[in-house]
């Protein structure tokens, strides 16, 4: 499996991962959505292919992953240089710890249930404005997922705040999710 036959849109993976999470092929598994972020918004992920070089991470306000489960978990990341899928362990091992991360930029995850999260994920792109109006990356080609004419994206983001799914650091993370290699 690569990114090449799902709708992809640089910047936006809530929106790449929504719309991957609807796609037939992994309905028939246990699925669930990761959003990746911290307190400070910035999270060191390495091998994304935003990434200025491979020694060197970008440091993401959030990030969004599907998680599915063929006889062990796998992570499903649209962004990234891995392999896709990639079983959960691997993609911890490269993408959050490559190198000793100071504790402020430490990944949290909110873990929602794959058919929840596209019942409730709704994003006006809002995020993706600056001061002035300007897209940052340009949008999408499809419609925005907007329900009830509210966006919830901040919510998710937001790891202190009560929202939909289970909180999580790392630690708990991995040892939820990957299986021993």
């Amino acid at each position: 499996m690569n990114r090449q036959g799902y709708l992809y849109t640089p910047f936006y993976c809530e929106e790449n991962v929504w719309h991957l999470s609807r796609q037939s092929e992994f309905q028939a598994y246990d699925r669930k959505v990761a959003v990746i972020s911290n307190d400070r918004r910035s999270c060191a992920l390495w091998n994304q292919r935003a990434c200025i070089s491979a020694a060197q991470p970008i440091f993401w306000d959030y990030h969004v992953v599907l998680l599915f489960k063929k006889e062990t978990w796998q992570v499903y990341d649209l962004d990234t240089l891995l392999e896709k899928p990639t079983s959960v362990s691997q993609y911890i091992k490269n993408t959050f710890k490559k190198e000793p991360v100071p504790e402020p930029f430490l990944p949290v995850f909110r873990v929602i249930e794959g058919d929840e999260f596209v019942s409730v994920f709704s994003s006006d792109r809002s995020h993706m404005l600056t001061v002035d109006g300007k897209w940052q990356a340009p949008p999408p080609p499809w419609p925005a997922i907007v329900r009830n004419d509210q966006s919830n994206l901040m919510d998710l983001i937001d790891m202190r705040k009560a929202s939909f799914g289970t909180v999580m650091n790392l630690t708990r993370f991995e040892s939820t999710f990957s299986e021993t290699e």
